[in-house]
């Protein structure tokens, strides 16, 4: 099932307690959460890669950016 992220910019904490830049998506069906350090497509990306393999539900949905 093709299932909708948002995907947000925001600033998240490194492993050296400094604020980078990053992403954050958020699921449509269940609002589970996944972040990427960076802003890039390839950020974006791997934000719903994780989705796929961190889903609570343990559901193998396809996920998508809502735009």
């Amino acid at each position: 099932m093709k299932v909708k992220c948002e995907i947000e910019e925001c600033e998240l904490e490194n492993d050296n307690g400094f604020l980078v830049d990053g992403v954050r998506a958020t699921c449509s069906v269940c609002g589970h959460v996944t972040e990427s350090y960076g802003t890039s497509d390839v950020s974006r990306c791997r934000c719903l890669v994780l989705m796929r393999k961190e889903c609570p539900k343990r559901v193998n949905n396809y996920y998508v950016e809502d735009e």
